[in-house]
């Protein structure tokens, strides 16, 4: 088993980061009703092109890239903003096919519908 010593550089204390750019966690609120899940994120700075929302199998990802640099703060050297990105557990009930998103002024909304089997429904009592 590799222990996290072997996955650093050597001479370093950290992990070697896999990633090109850096990524920050975006605030994300989660709604539910009768109908659907709707998880709205945060995500200012980037455009439709750039977002990639990925469902494999009970795992729904959030992956956006925000345009732009920014300044690091002790240096003034410019840098890349970081990226955003969020991992979710899909619950069973959630029909894939019909999953959908929009972007507004740097609000995603993603909408996971329910399947009818999970909706509530009401049960007519018949007489007789």
């Amino acid at each position: 088993m590799t222990t996290h010593s072997e996955l650093t550089k050597s001479g370093q204390r950290l992990p070697e980061q896999t990633r090109e750019r850096p990524a920050v966690t975006p605030l994300v609120d989660i709604y539910e009703n009768n109908e659907e899940i709707l998880l709205v994120a945060d995500v200012p700075g980037v455009l439709r092109d750039n977002i990639s929302i990925n469902l494999d199998k009970d795992q729904l990802t959030l992956w956006a890239r925000r345009n732009g640099q920014g300044t690091s703060q002790p240096h003034g050297e410019e840098h890349p903003w970081p990226d955003y990105y969020r991992a979710f557990l899909v619950p069973q009930g959630v029909d894939a096919s019909r999953i959908s998103a929009d972007l507004s002024e740097g609000v995603l909304k993603v909408h996971l519908p329910k399947s009818e089997a999970v909706k509530p429904r009401r049960i007519e009592v018949k007489a007789g």
